[in-house]
This record gives structure tokens, C-alpha cells and sequence, in this order.
């Protein structure tokens, strides 16, 4: 009986090896993604990157005067960190999000109100 246990795991172990390997050569070259965005951070950051953006006028002024990319702004959107212990995620309306994250080798902070279909871009300040 041990003996036929352990038979039928190895048969096991070695269907799911097989099916692994058929299953990476089908969907490589597809274009196919695995991202992993479980833990809070990554989650929170994903949101606001799916979500229309809107900038504030200061925002928008530097946007105007070349001072900042919204290509730098998705950047630290995707790269960034989320400060959740001074955010405000405990209310019902539109949550506010400090991310932090870098900019031409400078550490900067975003505020970000994240409502349900849209993310407003309010603030940024450099961090000594």
C-alpha cells in the first residue's frame, strides 16, 4: 500500500510538470502578464493608476511650465510607496493617499484624493 501511494504521487508530481511546462509554452510570447498586486500598497497604487486623473492648478501650473511630467507623475504612481499611516482611509467619499516616491533623484510627496471614478493630484512637496 505505501509503495502505491507514493506511485500515484509521482504520477501526480509529474502530470503537474507537464502541464506547467505546455501551459508556459502557450502563453509565452502572448503578451500575457503576471503582476503581483495583493499586498496594500500595490493595490492602492493600481487603483489610482486605473482611474481618470485630474490635476490641481498647481499641478497644473508646473505641468505648464515644464517643471514636471505627467510621465514622471505615472512613474512615481507605479514605483511609488504609499504612507498609509498619515492617509486618510477611513472615510465613505474620496480617500487622501500621501505617495511617496522619486523624482530626477529627489524624494517627493504626492497628496492624491482617490474618489470613486476619478483621482484628483493636489499637492506635491520635495522631502529634505
Amino acid at each position: 500500500m505505501n509503495s502505491s501511494l507514493l506511485r500515484r504521487v509521482g504520477f501526480y508530481l509529474g502530470g503537474v510538470a507537464i502541464g506547467l511546462v505546455i501551459f508556459a509554452f502557450l502563453i509565452r510570447g502572448r503578451g500575457v502578464k503576471c503582476e503581483f498586486d495583493y499586498l496594500p500598497n500595490a493595490r492602492t497604487l493600481k487603483n489610482i493608476r486605473m482611474k481618470e486623473r485630474h490635476f490641481s492648478p498647481e499641478i497644473r501650473q508646473l505641468i505648464d511650465n515644464k517643471e514636471i511630467d505627467t510621465a514622471e507623475i505615472s512613474n512615481i504612481l507605479k514605483h511609488g510607496d504609499v504612507d498609509f499611516s498619515r492617509s486618510k482611509t477611513k472615510v465613505d467619499s474620496c480617500k487622501l493617499y500621501i505617495v511617496e516616491g522619486m523624482l530626477r533623484n529627489k524624494e517627493i510627496e504626492l497628496t492624491i484624493l482617490n474618489c470613486d471614478s476619478t483621482a484628483r493630484i493636489q499637492k506635491i512637496k520635495m522631502i529634505n
